[in-house]
């Protein structure tokens, strides 16, 4: 009876310091995960871990910032340039900005609205006398507004042969797409009468003290820009733009563009009413995709929305400003928070640079980030990018054996096997390996048009006619929509 008593006692002592520790490491976590000002050991953090991040990730080099106060607290560059050369990146150099030249562009674009050149709500069709798409009227419903928060209805890119269409009526949903902001850029230039990096030089870059910035490439770039480098740390081809792209092809570095964040949370060069306009949610995203128009508008999210130009979260911190870029082998992202006017951008010129944008981010301003889950990207140490890994360094065979589980439960998930399928055949020129990866895909995904859409690809530039024909038609039979399909299987059967 005494023997019972004391071990209830005991029982109740040890359930009482569990609960102590449980409570103990969820403050820690919540202390952890909360919004909070960067500091001096905020900065010690990171100049002791990015080195291990980039290592980890295999990412060359990275340059970041971070505002506190509304203006720029630190500035520090990581790596080497290029693999070749192993020049080190600093603060001078230039890197793509890929979708981040979108805001930039936002912001011109809303310099003309406050010098009343432009209306947000009037049709763009008013501004541009030629049709930019003929025969579709519902390119009269499509306005500024509706642009730069993605409502267009075009897909991000047109497919190869050129053609564009409006999948959907303009506003009803949003869509991810570049080819609206080039639409843009075409009656920007007519209402300005100059080429889109003259009006943004003028307009933004020079007002800005961005002196490093162009949507075109300038000579002074060749000895200062980073080469974007593959998942293998293969430095690629360098892109110079000679054409002015509004959603992707400005050329910068952290340092500008970090002034340009620095001006849209002072409020600088717009005006009050204009800068709301910008940072106030035009819509809701779709949970499950950001390019939707091949899909029924789904579940819209409670946190994530798109203003003008910008992403923006809504959570318990408050309002954020937020965009990713991806030029494949340039990868870069920016979080800003207006109220708090601190914030963080980083550039990296690896193709797994946005594997550890979480990380970063965590490291200088915590907080809730949704945008991280809609906006999909492997983590560095997530069970896809160590099954990359694996299979480039042990064989598929091993690989396979060795994450056997997380293959099949979806931890790894279908796009991140397409990936690595083309990590292997862009990247290492190892075809027979690549389309074993897509065939596997099919396997654990047989539902999914896409991977079908892949290995009739994979087949159809192996020259295996038959396949290939099988696979599109498959990709077909699951999406009626899949364009490409369509036109593969022409150009295939034709033959």
């Amino acid at each position: 009876m005494i023997w019972r008593k004391r071990r209830q006692k005991l029982l109740r002592v040890v359930a009482a310091i569990g609960f102590v520790l449980l409570a103990n490491a969820q403050t820690k976590s919540a202390s952890t995960n909360a919004l909070r000002t960067p500091d001096k050991d905020t900065i010690a953090a990171l100049e002791a871990d990015i080195p291990k991040l980039l290592h980890e990730a295999n990412v060359p080099g990275i340059s970041l910032v971070v505002i506190r106060d509304g203006k720029t607290y630190w500035l520090h560059s990581f790596g080497i340039k290029d693999e070749k050369t192993k020049q080190l990146v600093t603060e001078d150099t230039i890197f793509e900005a890929a979708s981040l030249s979108k805001p930039v562009f936002a912001y011109g674009v809303l310099k003309l609205v406050d010098e009343g050149k432009l209306d947000l709500d009037t049709p763009l069709t008013k501004y541009l006398p030629q049709r930019y798409i003929p025969g579709d009227d519902r390119l009269d419903k499509i306005t500024a507004r509706i642009v730069l928060s993605h409502r267009t209805g075009f897909k991000n890119w047109r497919p190869n042969d050129g053609d564009l269409k409006i999948y959907f009526t303009p506003g009803e949903k949003f869509s991810y797409s570049g080819e609206g902001y080039v639409y843009l850029q075409k009656v920007v230039e007519q209402i300005t009468g100059k080429k889109l990096n003259e009006y943004m030089t003028e307009a933004v870059f020079t007002p800005l003290g961005m002196k490093s910035s162009s949507y075109v490439w300038r000579s002074d770039y060749d000895a200062r820009t980073a080469t974007g480098h593959n998942e293998d740390e293969v430095p690629g081809k360098k892109w110079k733009p000679q054409e002015a792209v509004s959603a992707s092809s400005l050329q910068t570095t952290a340092a500008d563009y970090a002034s340009f964040v620095e001006a849209v949370m002072n409020g600088t060069g717009l005006k009050p009413a204009t800068l709301a306009e910008m940072e106030k949610p035009q819509i809701a995203v779709d949970l499950e995709c950001t390019n939707c128009t091949d899909r029924a508008a789904g579940e819209l999210s409670k946190e994530v929305f798109w203003g003008l130009g910008w992403g923006i979260q809504e959570t318990p911190d408050g309002k954020s400003l937020w965009h990713w870029g991806d030029n494949g082998a340039f990868k870069c992202y920016v979080v800003a928070y207006p109220k708090q006017k601190m914030g963080v951008v980083m550039f990296t010129n690896g193709q797994n640079g946005l594997a550890i944008r979480e990380d970063v981010v965590k490291m200088v301003v915590g907080g809730a980030q949704p945008a991280f889950t809609w906006a999909k990207y492997d983590r560095y140490d997530s069970p896809s990018m160590r099954f990359g890994n694996a299979v480039v360094a042990e064989g598929l065979t091993k690989a396979i054996e060795e994450f056997h589980r997380p293959l099949s439960d979806g931890s790894i998930s279908e796009d991140s096997i397409n990936t690595l399928a083309y990590r292997l055949w862009y990247g290492q020129n190892k075809h027979p390996e690549a389309i074993k990866i897509f065939e596997l895909n099919v396997q654990l995904h047989p539902d999914s048009w896409s991977v079908y859409d892949s290995l009739g690809e994979a087949y159809s530039n192996t020259g295996q006619k038959d396949l290939a024909i099988k696979n599109y038609k498959k990709s077909l039979e699951l999406n009626p929509k899949n364009d490409g399909a369509v036109k593969m299987l022409a150009k295939l059967q034709a033959k």
